[in-house]
This record gives structure tokens, sequence and C-alpha cells, in this order.
């Protein structure tokens, strides 16, 4: 019972991380709006990026990675490495439907990042390097994201056979990723994908106004 306890413990920690979100606190914050009312309405970094400008957007990114992070370490101190995937999992679903916010959060990326940062450096981070490279070049987030934590699922997959437990949470996380992402992937099929400055800030919105 007690074991149970704990990766309940880890889950409910996780999810409640999770549901902290950063573009919503900060377009409410800065400009007395949410950012969930304009563009895809999704509290995200892509959708602060577009809606209020880089600056937001950078800080949405830092936010919601950081997540990931504080995730893995509370995990790590309530049941060990176990303990922080259950929790790193369950941020990203608390990121993405987090009941404090009507169920309606982002799309769990820079969370994700941060958590694969946290259960393996190196890998988290060719998979960023990969994942900026590829929307440098494209100006598409979505695909960038996906190759990106793609690459990374293939990377464990290939070199951490001995980590099973690592491998089951990377490709969770992916299904989840190319879950929230159905719109995107379909788009990006027809060659119909947005790309990262098409849409315009909204007129006359200002910090403070």
């Amino acid at each position: 019972m007690e074991f149970k306890l704990v990766y309940l413990a880890c889950a409910a920690v996780g999810y409640l991380l999770g549901n902290l979100q950063t573009a919503v606190f900060l377009s409410r914050y800065l400009y007395h709006d949410d950012v969930r009312q304009h563009g895809s309405g999704n509290a995200g970094t892509t959708n602060m990026l577009r809606v209020f400008g880089m600056k937001p957007g950078t800080f949405t990114f830092l936010g919601d990675f950081i997540k990931g992070i504080l995730a893995i370490l509370l995990g790590r101190l309530l049941g060990g490495e176990p303990g922080a995937y259950v929790a790193g999992f369950f941020a990203v679903i608390g990121h993405n439907f987090p009941a404090l916010f009507g169920f309606k959060g982002g799309k769990g990326v820079a969370t994700t990042m941060g958590i694969a940062w946290m259960i393996d450096p190196l890998f988290g981070a060719a998979a960023t390097v990969i994942g900026f490279v590829i929307i440098y070049l494209s100006q598409m987030v979505s695909l960038g994201s996906l190759i990106g934590f793609t690459s990374f699922v293939a990377l464990v997959a290939i070199f951490r056979t001995d980590e099973p437990l690592k491998l089951i949470l990377a490709v969770l996380l992916l299904v989840m990723m190319a879950i929230r992402h159905v719109e995107n992937i379909s788009r990006l099929l027809k060659g119909t994908e947005s790309k990262l400055f098409q849409a315009k800030k909204p007129k006359n919105q200002k910090p403070g106004a």
C-alpha cells in the first residue's frame, strides 16, 4: 500500500506542477489578457511568440521547461527514479489538461524537453539542438518539436537498452506529443502548416494595457 501511495503522490505532485501555466500567468500579468483567447488558443510558447512577441514567448518556454525539471526532481525525492518518471509524465498531462484552467493548456513540448534533459542530459541536449535547427530552417515549430523529440526517443532506444523505464516514458511522451499535434501533423502532410511568425499580434496590445 505504501509503495502505491508513493507513486500516487508523485503523480499528484507532477500534475499540480503541470497546472502552473506560464503563458497564462505572463499574459495576464503583462497584458491583462489571456493568450488562450488569441491565435491557436493554446497556452504555450508558440502562441505566446505569435501573439505577444519574442520575449514573452522565450520566458514561456523557460517557465514550462523548468516545470519538467522540477517534476523530475520532486519525483526523485519522493520515489526515486521510477517516481521521477511518474511525476514527469503527469506534469505533461497537467500542462496539457490543467484542471485549474478549465483543462485548456498547451501541447507540452517545453515541459517534455525539460524532462528529457533531466532523465538523459546528453540526448536531451541533442534533441533540443535538432529541434531548434529544424525550426530555424522550416519556421515550423510543430515540425521541429516532433522531429526533435522523436530523435530523443530513437537515441534512447538505441543506446539505453538497459533502461527500459526510460524508453517507456520517452515513448509515452512522444505519443502524447503526437496526439496534441494531430491537427499540425495533418497540415504538415498537406503542406499548409503555419510558419512561426505568420500570425500577427493583437492591435494596440502593450504591456500593462
